[in-house]
């Protein structure tokens, strides 16, 4: 059956992110270690938390001061938390804008609201956009409907609520857990390897090459 929508994870396939580079800028300003496995499961979980929106920007940014050394300011938290993003190559903002006329295109992230009103900042400052609906029919982000890739729950919320068939959709995520969850799902996923772009998936007809 042909694809007739496409839904985009965000980090890692449309914008790139480096997690060394928030890990460095915590170590920075004097972030304590997790020690343990314990302790970086708490970790987890407490991102976790914060990307399905059960934990507030400001709860977020009061619970990590507690695992500083030196004071540090909401600012401070915020510029380190969006170290890991990078600029949104204006190449794949092109191939949306045109794969806009061949399908239906959605966005699944799991996120958080600082890293998204960078997202957002981003947009509005190189591409004009002032949130995502101009290239996508509905963005879906984890601390909105409260709900994470790779659970089986996420993907159903988003073929439901968008009216959309598994197998005429098509997921593309840099995350296996993610692509094989979407699978379970009973839609078509595409895992995008650290080495390539989702802009060579796409022919200059704007067609999916047969690559799955």
């Amino acid at each position: 059956m042909a694809v007739k929508n496409i839904i985009f994870d965000f980090g890692g396939v449309i914008c790139d992110i480096d997690i060394s580079l928030t890990e460095q800028a915590f170590i920075d300003l004097g972030i304590k270690p997790f020690k343990g496995e314990e302790a970086s499961a708490q970790r987890d979980l407490f991102f976790e938390q914060f990307e399905t929106g059960q934990i507030s920007p400001p709860e977020f940014r009061s619970t990590l001061r507690m695992f500083f050394s030196n004071p540090v300011s909401d600012e401070d938290i915020d510029r380190a938390w969006n170290a890991l993003l990078h600029k949104i190559p204006a190449n794949r903002i092109s191939l949306l804008k045109k794969l806009q006329s061949r399908y239906k295109l959605f966005l699944l992230s799991n996120t958080n609201p600082i890293h998204y009103q960078q997202y957002v900042q981003d947009l509005h400052e190189n591409f004009g956009f002032h949130d995502f609906h101009g290239l996508f029919e509905t963005a879906y982000f984890s601390h909105e409907i409260q709900l994470r890739k790779p659970s089986r729950e996420v993907y159903e919320f988003v073929l439901n609520h968008a009216g959309i068939r598994g197998e005429e959709t098509l997921f593309i995520d840099d995350d296996i857990r993610n692509t094989q969850g979407a699978g379970k799902a009973g839609i078509l996923a595409y895992h995008l390897k650290p080495d390539e772009d989702i802009t060579e998936l796409f022919n200059t007809e704007t067609q999916f090459l047969p690559i799955l």
